[in-house]
């Protein structure tokens, strides 16, 4: 009962929906280049991507526990489900593998996963706590999956489109997220962009945010890059998402409400995925 007690905390911290979206996305940029081969190599990638991505989630979570007391106490480690050492040493065993994986397939791969390991450790620990670095960084990492997936098949510069989408996305939600825990982040002295501009500001950051993305995303169909069934898609199934959470962010800012937003906007990266695989 503890070994699978600890092992379903591991997977609970992992977040396994992020971990399984983060594999689609490698898969999904190696296919929108032509070719999904060599398959092994794809499939090593997507293995690689969702290691890292899990890692990045428990070494996050190892450096929030104390916020997370505050913010969401029913969390493994906050919860007491699982010592925090032993979270922080499954991360550098999923750090590890990720990398390993990454190195069997080439040079430029194993690079590109240690620069992202390393990053998104220097934001659980460091840049989490400051005004945009943090934002910047997590959004750098999603977008990279893009550009991992088409490195895979050596076709990297067609992943460029869905990469700065992905990009544009994930800032968004993550200024949303940093409104949701301020109460957390304040008492332990983070400095976050809503704590150090105020509400006001960071929901017109998030205003900016997606009405360029909203713009972006037109432009690969008015250019005939993509087809209509992915302009189709994105006029049904992210636009409105968009929109409805530019409205309610001016009706409501509770903890609540945020938090709302965030899983909802989660979610819908799961139909972003699909208008790029329909492109």
């Amino acid at each position: 009962m503890v070994v699978f007690s600890r092992l379903t905390a591991l997977i609970q911290l992992s977040r396994p929906v992020n971990v399984a979206i983060t594999f689609l996305a490698v898969f999904i940029a190696a296919f929108i280049t032509g070719t999904v081969q060599p398959l092994p190599a794809v499939l090593l990638a997507g293995l690689s991507a969702g290691l890292i991505a899990a890692a990045a989630n428990t070494i996050n979570d190892f450096y929030d526990v104390e916020i997370d007391r505050i913010n969401k106490p029913r969390r493994p480690l906050p919860g007491g489900k699982i010592s925090p050492a032993a979270a922080r040493a499954a991360a550098l065993a999923e750090f590890a593998l990720g990398n390993l994986l990454a190195a069997l397939i080439s040079l430029p791969m194993f690079l590109i996963a240690a620069f992202f390991s390393l990053l998104t450790y220097l934001y659980a620990a460091f840049l989490k706590r400051t005004v945009l670095w943090g934002n910047i960084a997590v959004s750098l990492t999603t977008a990279a999956a893009f550009i991992y997936g088409g490195t895979a098949v050596n076709r990297p510069a067609q992943t460029a489109i869905p990469a700065a989408f992905a990009f544009f996305f994930h800032f968004g939600r993550e200024i949303i997220k940093d409104m949701e825990d301020v109460r957390g982040d304040s008492a332990h002295r983070a400095r976050t962009f809503p704590i150090r501009f105020g509400m006001r500001p960071a929901i017109a950051l998030v205003w900016v945010n997606f009405i360029t993305l909203a713009i972006l995303t037109i432009f690969p169909y008015a250019m005939g890059w993509y087809g209509p069934v992915y302009f189709i898609i994105v006029a049904a199934g992210l636009y409105p998402v968009i929109f409805y959470t530019l409205i309610s962010l001016l009706k409501n800012t509770s903890s609540r409400h945020l938090g709302f937003l965030s899983a909802l906007l989660k979610a819908d990266m799961v139909v972003g995925l699909l208008a790029i695989y329909f492109r």
